[in-house]
């Protein structure tokens, strides 16, 4: 059952309400196993969640794996709790080999894979992955477009992409009336701001988009399971663990703690609250393994930052 009193957020000019944290389904066939997906699953929609991550390279890295795996654990998970309608479910194309590129053909393959893989009739947000600079922005903007006008796809949204392609795309829609992108998907956090602030997010706030951040927790780092001396066994360590070789990590870290402590709360909470404070972000991204690692992630939707606090969070992370 999914609370329906959560609350909701509504993305860019589009009519998709959403929960303040978005699920991120990449563990989900690949650390998470079905069972285990479900069980997080289960606990995100109990607690009010309703938007769902995915994209069909999840998870072809993992030997054995083609991809799309992550699609069709959600896609179970759908039918048999017969919730359907209450989830946001985003995917995207662009990044499965084979599909890694934006032409039409690509982009129509790629969603009507997504559909079968979901076993659902229309996807609601669909995201190009990244972007590919090989194809015009107006055969992709069409392309979408079209898919909208068949009642496959509710939104579109683009993630990985540059400023000016993305203004570019947003202008060109908006000339020929057609479905215009509502979200970014960027890479950002406290310890990796450039990746979004600047030019970026002044054309998604310029035209009125809403951003889905994802690495949210860059990778666990800003779980703060990740100290100096600490062994951590995750897929993720590796990744996670550079961050404590720069000064500013170690800054961000220091800040977080005294934040947290000050509400009686966790790190992470802490770390997705400062994001979700930040402007045109509507829901951070963050993946859970296990129902456990939920919690501070949820929690980040009813913590109340004040500006004392988001001013040492972001000069610590500057």
């Amino acid at each position: 059952m999914t609370n329906t009193d959560a609350p909701r957020v509504t993305l860019g000019p589009s009519d998709l309400a959403v929960s303040p944290l978005a699920l991120g389904g990449n563990v989900f066939g690949w650390t998470a196993d079905t069972a285990q997906s479900f069980a997080v699953l289960d606990a995100y929609a109990a607690a009010g969640g309703n938007f769902l991550d995915t994209a069909d390279v999840y998870s072809a890295w993992v030997p054995g794996n083609s991809g799309g795996e992550s699609e069709t654990v959600i896609g179970e998970w759908l039918r048999s709790r017969g919730n359907r309608e209450q989830i946001v479910v985003a995917t995207k194309v662009g990044m499965l080999a084979g599909l890694d590129n934006l032409r039409p053909e690509t982009i129509r393959r790629g969603a009507e894979e997504s559909l079968r893989r979901l076993g659902v009739e229309r996807i609601d947000l669909f995201y190009t992955h990244r972007d590919d600079p090989q194809t015009p922005v107006e055969e992709i903007v069409t392309t979408l477009d079209a898919l909208v006008r068949e009642g496959k796809v509710r939104e579109v949204a683009a993630s990985n992409i540059g400023p000016e392609r993305l203004a570019a795309s947003l202008e060109f829609a908006a000339r020929e009336g057609l479905a215009k992108y509502v979200a970014v998907q960027p890479h950002y956090n406290l310890v990796s701001r450039d990746t979004y602030e600047g030019p970026l997010a002044d054309v998604a706030a310029e035209h009125g988009l809403s951003a889905v951040p994802y690495y949210a927790l860059a990778s666990g780092f800003l779980t703060g399971k990740y100290r100096p001396g600490a062994a951590v066994d995750s897929a993720r360590a590796q990744g996670a663990g550079r961050y404590l070789e720069e000064p500013r990590g170690l800054r961000v870290l220091a800040a977080l703690d005294e934040v947290a402590a000050a509400h009686g709360t966790q790190v992470a909470a802490v770390a997705l609250a400062w994001l979700a404070a930040q402007p045109t972000v509507a829901a951070p991204l963050a993946s859970a393994r296990t129902v456990e690692q939920l919690p501070p992630l949820l929690a980040a939707a009813s913590l109340e930052l004040t500006a004392a606090e988001l001013k040492l969070l972001s000069e610590a992370s500057a």
